[in-house]
C-alpha cells in the first residue's frame, strides 16, 4: 500500500515510524517547521522499543493518490486537513483515529462512508518536539466500521498491514468501545487543567477523588441515556462500574497506583500536549462530548462543564492553574 498518514503528531510519527520501520510505503503530511525536522532529521522514537530513527518522507500537502491514508489530525482539525486533500482521496481507504465519537461523522462529509474505517488507539505517546515521540507504553489498534457492523474485504487487508506496527482487533461495536474509550480519556483534563505529568497529578489522592467523580458523573448520564458500553482490551466495562460504585476514597487510591505506574517516561495526556504544544485541544470530544450528552437530553454534567471552560481557559490564557484553584473549584461536586 502506499500510505499516507496526515498528521505528524506522536501518533502520527510513531505510526508511520514502525510501518515505514517494517517496510511500508509512507509519507507523512504535516505543517511548518514539523516538515523541515523530519525532512532532516527523520523520525526519532525513544521508549517502549528502544531508542532510534527512522527516515520518513514528508510534505506539507498531500501530493498524490494514495491507497489509504491515516488520518491522525486532532478532531478539530478533520476539517481542513481533508477539505485540502479530499480530490485525491476519493478512491482511497481511510482511517480515522481520534478520541471521541465524531471523527467519522466529520470524514463522512469528504468521502464515502463505505471508505471510511474508525480506529481505537490503546497505545501510548508522547510529542513535545517536532519529529520526536516517545512511546510511552504498548497497546492494541482497534479497527471497524461505524457504517457497517461486518468485517469486509478491505478490513481485512486493512488489519494485515496495521499489524506490522500493533496487534490489530477488529471490532463489530465500535460505537460502543468508543464511548468506552472517552472515559479512557476523561481524565486527561487534570494533567491539562495544571501543567504536569500524569504520574505527578495522580499521585494525589485529591486529585485521582475528581477522576473518580468524573467517572461516576459521565456513567450517570450515560446509564439514563441508556448508551451501552463495550469491553475494550485491558479496561472492561467491570473496572469502570466498579470504579464508579465502590466507596471514593478506596477507588481514588486503586486508580492513583494504576496511573502511577502507567509509563517509565512522564506521560501528559494528548489534552496537555496539544496545549504544550500551543495548540487547541481535544477536549470538546472528550469530556465536552459527556457535556453534549448530557444538555441533549436534558441532564446535566456540572463537574465536566467546570473542567472544559478550565481548559479553554488554559488554551486562552496559556497560564495553568494551581491544583489549590482546581480543587476549590470542583469541592462541591466531588
Amino acid at each position: 500500500m502506499r500510505i499516507a498518514v496526515i498528521g505528524a503528531g506522536a501518533i502520527g510519527c510513531l505510526v508511520a515510524g514502525y510501518l515505514k520501520e517494517k517496510g511500508e510505503e509512507v509519507t507523512l503530511v504535516g505543517h511548518g517547521h514539523t516538515v523541515k525536522a523530519i525532512h532532516e532529521h527523520g523520525v526519532a522514537i525513544s521508549g517502549a522499543r528502544g531508542s532510534f530513527k527512522v527516515p520518513v518522507s514528508i510534505a506539507d500537502t498531500l501530493n498524490y493518490i494514495p491507497d489509504l491514508v491515516i488520518l491522525t489530525t486532532k478532531t478539530q482539525n478533520i476539517d481542513s486537513a481533508l477539505a485540502d486533500s479530499a480530490h485525491l482521496i476519493q478512491n482511497s481507504l481511510l482511517l480515522t483515529t481520534q478520541n471521541g465519537v465524531q471523527a467519522d461523522k466529520l470524514a463522512a462529509k469528504y468521502l464515502p462512508a463505505e471508505k471510511i474505517i474508525s480506529s481505537i488507539v490503546m497505545f501510548g505517546a508522547t510529542s513535545l518536539e517536532s519529529g520526536k515521540v516517545v512511546h510511552n507504553f504498548e497497546g492494541s489498534w482497534i479497527i471497524g466500521s461505524l457504517f457497517n457492523s461486518h468485517p469486509t474485504e478491505s478490513l481485512i487487508s486493512l488489519s494485515l498491514v496495521l499489524d506490522k506496527a500493533f496487534p490489530v482487533i477488529i471490532s463489530q461495536d465500535m460505537q460502543g468501545m468508543k464511548y468506552l474509550k472517552i472515559f479512557v480519556n476523561a481524565n486527561n483534563c487534570l494533567p491539562a487543567i495544571i501543567g504536569k505529568s500524569m504520574q505527578e497529578v495522580f499521585s494525589d489522592l485529591t486529585m485521582s477523588r475528581i477522576s473518580i467523580a468524573i467517572w461516576k458523573e459521565a456513567f450517570e448520564v450515560f446509564d439514563k441515556i441508556g448508551i451501552d458500553l463495550v469491553s475494550l482490551p485491558g479496561f472492561p466495562v467491570e473496572n469502570l462500574t466498579k470504579f464508579t460504585t465502590m466507596p471514593s476514597a478506596h477507588a481514588a487510591e486503586i486508580f492513583s497506583a494504576m496511573m502511577r505506574n502507567l509509563s517509565k517516561d512522564p506521560l501528559y495526556g494528548s489534552i496537555l500536549q496539544s496545549i504544550m504544544r500551543g495548540k487547541l485541544s481535544e477536549i470538546d470530544y472528550i469530556n465536552g462530548e459527556f457535556v453534549r450528552l448530557a444538555e441533549e437530553n436534558n441532564l446535566q454534567a456540572p463537574l465536566n462543564k467546570i473542567l472544559v471552560d478550565m481548559v479553554h481557559q488554559v488554551e486562552a490564557n496559556r497560564r495553568f492553574f494551581s491544583k489549590e484553584d482546581l480543587i476549590q473549584k470542583t469541592k462541591e461536586l466531588v
